[in-house]
């Protein structure tokens, strides 16, 4: 279309300049001593047309030719590029196919060649690394490094995803805690990260983190209550050396998850090594009127670590709590055989007696065998106490 344009411009200017020279009969005089030349007008101005129409074409044809040696190179780096990101593609796609020696191989190539030198090393590293050639991973994960800022998130993420894979949860935690100091949190990091704190035992933040992705609707309200129990539970466990700083933590609980059934077992098992007997009997109560439980009733019945005067003064204090109880569940075996130890720890031998054959009478257990065994030897019946281990044995 451009060709016609000006095929039909110069057929104008042709047309224009015979015209003119029909009513014009000037001329052009050139002196150049000892000579003059004379041509007319409409010559001259033909003559001057066709020169620049041949200075225009040869400067064009100069160009072209000028820039060959450009257009060259630009065809060459054009197929290097094309080259490289077939590379790079190739790899990504046998990384996805699990074909992991040949994912090293092209990042090697797409590296050398330049295209994204950032995301091959990383493509590399992660080969390396389903290879199980550790050090050349780390010198991929050098790599990645070099490439600049805008890969730096990328290659914490890939080495925090690497150690997690390998367990080694402090590389993980540090890789993840450096991401997050220098920019925005993402989800997908904080998922990490917990996984990370949680491997550590780092169970406060275990605890923080569950609670901040549930916010978030990023993990599902079950898992983040497993999270925030097991870590409450670990943490009322590192506590239980000293008796203030257990109850500190025990009252830093918030109070739903206090009457989790695990977390009460574990605060009334540690309070009771610890002898805060009024701590472990609240935390056990308030568990039980939250959601009935029989694992927790089982543990109602507990006195360990309490001095014998100070064991039948709590005893009987329970007995009364667990009385009440019984009138809303007389067939529960499991409430009667706690019954049955809290009136053998206040030494009420036919009150614990009656119990545990109670508890037996509802459900068969070793349990209760073994505390009618251990009653009966107390009270010097042997042959009874012999009946109730064998009965025990054969349950178990």
């Amino acid at each position: 279309m451009k060709g016609l344009f000006w095929l039909l411009a110069v057929f104008a200017a042709a047309i224009a300049l015979a015209l003119s020279g029909r009513f014009d009969a000037g001329y052009v005089l050139f002196v150049i001593p000892p000579w003059r030349v004379e041509v007319s007008l409409l010559l001259f101005l033909g003559g001057l047309l066709v020169a620049f129409l041949v200075l225009y074409a040869l400067l064009g044809l100069a160009r072209r030719v000028l820039a060959i040696p450009v257009a060259v190179r630009g065809y060459r780096d054009r197929r290097r590029r094309d080259a490289a990101h077939r590379a790079l593609s190739e790899a990504m796609q046998a990384m996805f196919e699990g074909r992991y020696a040949r994912a090293s191989k092209e990042a090697l190539r797409a590296h050398e060649a330049g295209a994204s030198p950032g995301l091959a090393a990383l493509i590399a590293a992660r080969a390396a690394h389903q290879l199980r050639n550790f050090e050349q991973r780390d010198h991929w994960l050098e790599a990645a490094g070099k490439a600049g800022e805008a890969m730096r998130a990328a290659r914490s993420v890939t080495r925090a995803e690497l150690a997690l894979e390998e367990r080694d949860f402090a590389t993980a935690r540090d890789a993840l805690r450096s991401l997050h100091d220098a920019g925005p949190k993402h989800i997908a990091t904080l998922r990490m990260l917990l996984r990370a704190e949680r491997g550590v035992g780092n169970w406060e933040e275990v605890a923080r983190l569950a609670g901040q992705l549930a916010k978030r609707d990023s993990i599902s309200p079950a898992v983040s209550e497993e999270y925030r129990v097991q870590a409450q539970v670990a943490l009322l466990e590192q506590d239980a050396v000293d008796r203030k700083a257990f109850e500190q933590r025990w009252r830093g609980i918030p109070a739903r998850e206090q009457t989790h059934p695990r977390v009460a077992e574990a605060a009334a098992r540690l309070a009771g090594t610890l002898g805060l007997v009024a701590l472990a009997r609240e935390a056990l109560e308030r568990a039980l009127a939250a959601e009935w439980n029989t694992g927790l009733v089982a543990r109602y019945g507990d006195l360990p670590g309490l001095e014998p005067a100070a064991r039948v003064a709590e005893a009987r204090a329970r007995i009364e709590r667990a009385e009440k109880w019984l009138r809303d569940r007389p067939a529960d075996a499991a409430l009667l055989g706690s019954l049955g130890r809290l009136c053998a720890h206040a030494e009420l031998w036919g009150k614990a007696q009656s119990y545990f054959e109670a508890s037996l009478g509802y459900e068969e257990s070793a349990a209760a065998h073994l505390e009618l065994a251990r009653l009966a030897e107390r009270l010097g019946r042997q042959d009874d106490a012999q009946v109730h281990f064998r009965r025990a044995a054969e349950l178990h």
